[in-house]
């Protein structure tokens, strides 16, 4: 292994990790890698033999307190030489001291455990094709049209960190669609769907209710149109799950949602579609 070499993707590399991400099945968004590079730009690494990439990761530092840790793919023919682990090891250096947290497999909760994770909570992918309802409900609005103040407060309640420079390219980026749901002056919903390779992802999905999760729902597949779409639930979220099976989607796979240190106090009875699997 001593000519394995690591090192920082530049923000217009970040697309390799993407493509190998789609190669192993996860569909990521079609804008996933221009929005990933916001918040921490030092946070995905590639590990590399004679320039080639094998393996990368992410571990994307929010504050001072909190990261994220994904894209851990090592390419076939590579696994089982200790090139994971020495990537793994250098995601983890980047976080210093704070808290990570991350979506695995669940299969992997053992070796994840070995680095300190501990479970938290399972989140499950539901997918399947809907057809769009002639038209939205007519109380939902843009989310651009909300002020961004208001969205940032109410995503500190389903998240552990600031993430403001992410939230706005996430809301603005062509292709990307946002809708919200004001009950008296206040955020009672929002979400945003985005094309993926394949269909597209719902995700962030966040409401007071399952009727605030619907009305944005409905307005979010009006958008989009008919097709396949993915969203991811916390499992203990039994609205969340109820209105994903009242749509007809059907549970494709499940990952363990794991932090090394304490479990943030969120609101996960808000969340009806995590933001990615990729950056929590």
């Amino acid at each position: 292994m001593s000519n394995l070499q690591i090192r920082n993707l530049r923000p217009e590399e970040i697309s390799v990790a993407v493509n190998w991400a789609a190669a192993e099945g996860w569909n990521p968004g079609l804008a996933d890698a221009a929005c990933f590079a916001i918040p921490d730009a030092q946070g995905f690494f590639v590990a590399e033999i004679d320039d080639e990439p094998v393996a990368t990761v992410s571990c994307v530092n929010y504050d001072d307190r909190f990261a994220f840790l994904g894209f851990y793919i090592v390419r076939a023919g590579y696994r089982g030489a200790g090139h994971g682990l020495r990537i793994w090891n250098a995601a983890i250096a980047h976080a210093g001291s704070r808290v990570i947290g991350l979506d695995g497999v669940v299969a992997q909760q053992d070796n994840y455990r070995k680095s300190g994770f501990q479970l938290a909570y399972a989140n499950i992918r539901y997918g399947g094709s809907v057809a769009a309802p002639p038209r939205p409900p007519t109380d939902v609005v843009a989310l651009d049209t909300i002020p961004f103040a208001m969205v940032e407060a109410d995503d500190a309640t389903v998240f552990p960190a600031p993430r403001g420079a992410f939230l706005r390219a996430w809301i603005n980026t062509p292709g990307h669609v946002g809708r919200a749901l004001l009950r008296d002056g206040r955020l009672a919903g929002w979400g945003v769907i985005r094309p993926c390779r394949t269909g597209h992802k719902i995700g962030p999905l966040v409401a007071d209710d399952r009727a605030a999760a619907d009305a944005i729902m409905q307005a979010l597949l009006a958008s989009a149109g008919n097709g396949e779409i993915v969203l991811d639930i916390p499992a203990m979220n039994r609205d969340g799950i109820a209105l994903a099976e009242s749509l007809g989607l059907k549970p494709t796979f499940e990952t363990a949602r794991m932090y090394t240190g304490p479990v943030p106090s969120l609101r996960l009875d808000r969340v009806f579609g995590v933001t990615s699997f990729e950056l929590g």
